[in-house]
């Protein structure tokens, strides 16, 4: 073949489509689909994907690739097939989705150096930049001379401009000693000199251990240095060679396990899944089982199932849940052939993993949403624990939902999709309603242990009887009882930071962020106040900016002040806080969950993220501090999330011998979504929400589109949105339901305004056209900073 078609590292609309080059002969025994070449794109070079080879092409003087980055593809030609599909479902650039599949390192970075062409010619202080220099880096000849000489300069042919393409693939070597022939060494040792004793005990310990060993090992262990090698690297009998390691983080040695003995309900959940893999049928499982009940189990003896047929799986988990107890289950069943993906892992960890799946070192990838892109080519099955997870959706482009890619590349393997949950999203168990996934159950815990039970505590009354601290009298009463009998507590409150606004007592000011249309959090530690989604901070006033006044309230809890709040309640408990603020350092996470493992804390208090995948056998109290704090968000989904949340974290009760308790704080205890959690009635809670959702015209009775717009002038935004709903709305039928444009629940970010076009609908052809005609009619708006972003079945409304 000697024509490639390329999609070109542009992020741009116009350039959204492939483009020939000619392969030159060296070139073509590598060009292969999925591979990333440098190619010529007007004046610069970039970088881009091979999509397709063809023999010929239809355009004349085609330029010609200049270099190939690969020596085996990148991307499958499968995962080829997959980003197409993705980005004509997601609206997206073809571009950016090839690039979301691929890890950090092998994003291309580029570079401009400036090059002298004709010295003796040029202008003085032009030759004197360069000082007897070919070339100069781009930044540092403006350093030097206005951008108006160089300009000059290059219009006259005196120095040209070169784009260099730098790719950033961090490979890891170690220093390798190797010995020369047995009898070589043995003869060498006859032959030294008494006094080189040191060259002597190198000869005689790989005379003894004949064979290559790092040079950092040798060294600890002889206790020796380079200088004790040289002499015997001159001589022959040592080289020294430069071997490429993978970075591990994982270094631990992990127990070996054996599979478990299964119960029933396991065995036949087990058999329906291994009939899939054995007829290699594409089918989606619903895996409903509660807290406790063995799910992971099952994962674990269909995988075995998968390798023993020779082929690959992938095991998807929510970031938040994929702790090392997670890893730990995997990499105890399957040893060295499991691959682990996350955003804990430096840049060259996660490259190192990577390769190793690409070059089929590993059978099992366990990771976040991306690793469902794990470049596999003999994939078996794919599972998503925690199906009901948002981090599963993609909240920049492509703004992908992992599941559906799951289940696209289910379809194209042949293989099952498993989505386990105790608690799954409403339109995951509509579709096992309807026959469109196969339901699996499991009502029973692993333990024979009934789950545990909750008690509702009404703070209001707590109010009415005087007590005016953020825990109830039940509460602190279970959690002092458990303290006595050595046994360990879960806190939960959803909210980071100290409080959630301060506000001036006199005046009724309240500090918010300049830059958005929100108010600013305290911080204590620090006593700073923060904007959560800018990043602004500023230190926290002394006195009120408006009148002056000392009189600052503190409004809201955030587990910062529960922290606080629990050492004056129990000055003898020992509490761990894990929260996006301690947990930011590079293995905090892993090391306070094993400080509570090792029973070096009594209370565990956090955010959602220890709501889910922890099992302590000594923890058998859960205190649930607001759960209502999600409910009163613009959410639709807020009572699926809020019922969630408070039956995903009661399972961290009493899991083991030991039984549970769960405490839940509340000031809507009636609410529909904190009753039916509280009884575990996941059935209850599907139908009373699913009437609501039919009612107001909601998922899964409706699809949603949302279309979101930003800029720094309102009125232009204003103008632009309304031009984008009348024209979205000859696209589509009456049936579909264009609300809007209003602004954002949040209404300017990072200064900039923020406006939503939502559109409910049930089958609507034209949709698409009609949400790439905006996108078009609004090109020249796009290039004076109106940004636009398309969410199809979007997750995120504030």
């Amino acid at each position: 073949m000697k024509v490639a078609r390329v999609i070109v590292d542009v992020p741009a609309s116009v350039v959204n489509q492939t483009f020939d080059y000619y392969i030159p002969e060296a070139f073509r025994p590598i060009v292969k689909p999925g591979v990333r070449v440098v190619i010529p794109f007007g004046p610069r070079k970039i970088t881009g994907f091979v999509i397709e080879l063809k023999e010929r092409s239809n355009v004349d003087g085609l330029k010609e690739i200049i270099d190939v980055l690969d020596l085996t593809p990148v991307l499958t030609e499968e995962l080829i097939e997959v980003g197409k599909w993705l980005a004509e479902e997601t609206l997206s650039l073809y571009i950016t989705t090839y690039q979301a599949m691929l890890p950090q390192v092998l994003k291309a970075k580029y570079a401009k150096e400036v090059a002298l062409v004709r010295e003796n010619v040029a202008a003085d202080s032009i030759r004197a930049l360069f000082d007897g220099r070919k070339t100069i880096g781009y930044d540092e000849a403006l350093k030097h001379v206005p951008i108006s000489l160089l300009k000059k300069e290059i219009e006259k042919g005196n120095v040209k401009i070169n784009y260099i393409v730098k790719t950033r693939e961090a490979k890891r070597y170690e220093q390798v000693i190797k010995p020369a022939e047995l009898d070589k060494l043995e003869h060498a040792l006859a032959e030294l000199r008494p006094q080189a004793t040191r060259q002597k005990e190198i000869l005689s310990f790989f005379i003894r251990n004949h064979k290559p060993i790092e040079q950092t090992v040798l060294y600890n262990e002889l206790n020796i240095h380079r200088s004790h090698l040289n002499p015997l690297v001159a001589k022959g009998l040592l080289t020294i060679e430069k071997r490429e390691v993978y970075r591990d983080p994982y270094k631990r040695e992990v127990e070996k396990t054996k599979p478990l003995v299964l119960t029933d309900e396991q065995a036949r959940a087990l058999t329906e899944i291994n009939r899939a893999i054995n007829d290699e049928e594409h089918k989606t499982f619903l895996l409903h089982g509660v807290t406790g009940s063995g799910k992971t189990e099952i994962y674990l003896q269909a995988i075995a199932n998968v390798l023993n047929r020779g082929k690959e799986a992938i095991v998807l988990v929510p970031e938040i849940s994929l702790t090392p107890q997670m890893v730990h289950r995997f990499k105890g069943r399957f040893g060295d052939r499991v691959a682990v993906l996350h955003s804990g892992l430096s840049v060259g960890e996660k490259y190192d993993e990577w390769r190793k799946i690409q070059r089929k070192e590993v059978q099992v990838v366990v990771g976040a949403r991306s690793a469902i892109f794990a470049p596999f080519e003999n994939l078996g099955i794919i599972i998503i624990d925690e199906e009901h997870e948002t981090t599963y959706k993609q909240e920049e482009a492509p703004r992908y939902h992992a599941k559906d890619v799951a289940i696209k590349r289910g379809e194209l393997n042949r293989c099952p999709v498993v989505l386990g949950s105790a608690t799954p999203t409403l339109e995951a168990y509509a579709r096992a309603q309807k026959g469109v996934y196969h339901l699996l159950t499991l009502e029973q815990r692993t333990n024979k242990q009934p789950l545990p039970p909750v008690e509702i505590v009404d703070m209001r009354a707590e109010l009415h009887a005087g007590n005016r601290s953020m825990f109830s009298r039940l509460l602190l009463e279970k959690i002092n009882d458990r303290l006595k009998k050595n046994q360990q507590v879960v806190l939960l409150l959803n909210r980071r930071g100290y409080s959630t606004f301060i506000l001036c007592r006199d005046c009724g000011y309240v500090e918010t962020c300049p830059n958005c249309d929100i108010s600013l959090t305290y911080h204590k530690r620090d006593h700073r106040l923060k904007c959560h989604y800018c990043q602004y901070e500023k230190m926290m006033p002394e006195r009120c900016p408006e009148c002056g006044s000392e009189a600052f309230r503190y409004f809201g809890t955030g587990t910062e002040r529960v922290q606080e709040a629990l050492y004056k309640a129990i000055p003898n408990a020992r509490v761990i806080r894990m929260d996006v603020d301690t947990t930011s350092r590079k293995g905090m996470h892993e090391r306070l969950l094993r400080k509570f493992a090792d029973k070096e804390a009594d209370i565990l208090l956090g955010t959602q993220m220890i709501a889910k995948g922890l099992d302590f056998k000594n923890v058998t109290l859960v205190g649930v501090l607001a759960a209502d704090s999600m409910l009163h968000l613009p959410d639709f989904r807020s009572a699926e999330k809020t019922f969630q949340l408070i039956t995903q974290v009661s399972g961290r009760a009493g899991r083991h011998e030991l039984a549970g308790e769960v405490v839940v704080q509340t000031y809507t205890p009636e609410h529909y979504s904190i009753q039916y959690a509280s009884r575990y009635d996941y059935t209850s809670f599907f139908y009373q929400e699913m009437k609501l959702r039919k009612t107001y015209r909601y998922p899964p009775y409706y699809y949603l589109a949302l279309i979101q717009l930003t800029h720094e002038n309102k009125a232009f935004l204003h103008e632009n949105a309304f031009q984008a709903m009348n024209l979205l709305q000859r696209y589509v039928s009456n049936d579909a339901i264009v609300l809007g444009p209003n602004p954002a629940p949040i209404p300017r970010l990072k200064n900039r305004h923020r406006y939503q076009v939502l559109i409910k609908y049930r089958r609507e052809p034209r949709l698409l056209e009609g949400l790439n005609a905006v996108l078009e009619r609004l090109a020249q708006e796009r290039r004076q900073g109106l940004q636009i972003t398309i969410d199809l079945n979007p997750y995120q409304f504030m």
